[in-house]
């Protein structure tokens, strides 16, 4: 018989439903009987005990929200009836203790990675062309169009032959022969491109901020190497762009092809010298192969986007535990989206190994809940309606099951917007919730894999780094199988544990990074990109 409620954390004094919960609908529940008295669609959240107003209602065990009235045992939650509410944390009160995962199973593994000098395994071999600035973005797109069309030997897409047919009048027939394919010049090397609306106007803290992020994509090990078109007057300047090189990596070697067009005469004379000289930088780095790493050499991180209220559930500690596996053979994972740590601070704080990162930590975060309550909004603005519809219906609420994407380990290191990695651990960084901002972040500070949940479906993708698309519910991963990797909706059905669903999870990250298998994000050539400017995003 399924289970119809499920409770996170002993303390919990709500419940969510597995199942669609009718008026008059009796639930036996740790030996108690819940009379459901609203319509409670799954996902959503039910109340263990009467609350009158103002009393605390904890999940994950976690302040989450207060009672906004009187809300009756067996009634549903609501943005009606609950305000967000969570634990203000002003210190470091103690140190968690860790018992790492067990990886006999794990520690002799490897996946093929591509070596570079400095140390670093990529998981691919990307060349990356981007702008400084967005005057150059015509030009990037001129250069995607002439690489693309003649290293993948792309011929006429499916859709572009539907749309010919349509023109045509010949009722959506196609010429078979000219379906979508590619046949590549190289092996082992892709080329991506990357374009952006910064690099000038706005504040120069913009453009420094936008130079350390195109640092560490360059950084990345996933790059082989790049080419950089820079206008030459704006404010993102070429020398500044080197200095946030040379600060991520002082010894770098990774080659790096800078083009500026007011030094350089005519678009066509610039764009000749363009192809000719990245032509031969991509031959070269087309030599690299990838070779056996031990999984210490993966960095992941760890990101969910159209959430629901399963997320937190089955996919979020799925997440957890493979990072904490990751971690205890001494790979690294990256935690982002600081507003959705709303609420579990204290845990986090007391997880950091050095004060110095606790006090980082909290001083990242009360600086960017300032800069949004200064703006007239607040973290608890930061649930979408998607996320209020699928059931979570409070920031702390949201914060507390995207939390769990961070396992247990300790907190090695604390990194603020554009900075790289440096310690193998688990890593804070500061980001905003916005899935595609914190991708972007988390891969310029060097993440060589972004594992990715979704309640609701999102096709998030980045220019160079795999996205692995994990569903919280296997209906998401019917409905929408072109764009999800791996389903934790057994997790739901009681039919796998978390601790299950980590090792195939694990499994499916080493067939990515060795590029035996293609991410769907990777099939749908889904790249995103977009910086953050440092004002208010959530």
């Amino acid at each position: 018989m399924q289970k119809k409620l499920i409770k996170v954390h002993p303390s919990d004094n709500v419940a969510v439903a597995l199942v669609n919960l009718e008026v008059g609908d009796v639930v036996d529940f740790e030996g108690e009987t819940i009379n459901i008295i609203s319509f409670t669609k799954a996902k959503h959240k039910v109340a263990l005990t009467s609350f009158q107003k103002g009393d605390r209602i904890t999940m994950y065990g976690v302040l989450v929200g207060k009672a906004n009235y009187t809300i009756e045992k067996g009634d549903v939650l609501t943005t009606d009836n609950v305000k967000h509410e969570s634990e203000k944390v002003y210190k470091k009160t103690g140190n968690i203790g860790w018992t790492a995962p067990n990886i006999d199973k794990w520690k002799d593994r490897t996946f093929l990675g591509y070596e570079r000098e400095d140390g670093q395994v990529g998981t691919a071999n990307v060349w990356l062309f981007f702008p400084l600035v967005f005057c150059e973005n015509r030009n990037i797109e001129i250069l995607k169009e002439v690489f693309e069309k003649e290293l993948l030997k792309q011929k006429v897409s499916s859709h572009q032959l539907l749309l010919r047919s349509l023109v045509n009048s010949d009722n959506g027939t196609s010429n078979e022969d000219e379906k979508s394919t590619s046949e590549k010049v190289f092996d082992n090397i892709e080329v991506r491109f990357i374009t952006h609306p910064g690099g000038c106007g706005g504040i120069r803290q913009d453009s420094e901020s936008l130079a350390k992020l195109l640092a560490g994509y360059v950084n990345n090990p996933n790059v082989a190497g790049a080419t950089v078109l820079s206008l030459g007057c704006q404010n993102l300047q070429i020398n500044i762009f080197k200095d946030a090189l040379k600060a991520i990596n002082p010894t770098s070697k990774k080659p790096v092809l800078i083009f500026e067009q007011q030094q350089m005469g005519t678009v066509d004379e610039m764009l000749s010298a363009i192809v000719k000289e990245s032509f031969e930088a991509i031959k070269n780095a087309n030599n690299i192969i990838r070779k056996p790493a031990p999984l210490s050499k993966l960095n992941v991180g760890l990101e969910c986007g159209g959430s629901d209220g399963f997320s937190g559930i089955s996919a979020n500690p799925t997440l957890g535990y493979t990072s904490d596996l990751l971690v205890a053979l001494k790979g690294t994972a990256i935690l982002s989206e600081f507003p959705e740590l709303c609420g579990v601070e204290q845990e986090l704080v007391n997880r950091c190994v050095d004060e110095e990162d606790a006090i980082k930590f909290l001083s990242l975060m009360q600086a960017f809940e300032k800069s949004v309550v200064d703006a007239g909004s607040g973290f608890d603005m930061n649930p979408s309606p998607g996320n209020i519809k699928d059931g979570l219906i409070t920031d702390a609420m949201k914060s507390a099951g995207a939390a769990k994407k961070g396992g247990t380990s300790p907190v090695v290191n604390v990194l603020d917007y554009g900075e790289y990695i440096k310690k193998p651990g688990l890593n804070l960084l500061c980001t905003p919730g916005n899935d595609v901002e914190s991708t972007t972040a988390m891969v310029g500070s060097g993440a060589n894999i972004v594992l990715f949940t979704t309640g609701l479906g999102t096709p998030t993708g980045n220019p160079i780094t795999p996205v692995i698309k994990v569903s919280s519910n296997s209906e998401l991963a019917a409905k929408m199988s072109d764009i999800i990797d791996v389903d934790t909706g057994a997790v739901i059905r009681g039919e796998k544990s978390i601790e299950e669903m980590a090792e195939v999870l694990l499994e499916y990250i080493i067939d990515v990074a060795s590029g035996t298998i293609k991410s769907k994000a990777m099939l749908l050539d889904q790249n995103d990109f977009i910086p953050w400017k440092r004002g208010v995003s959530l």
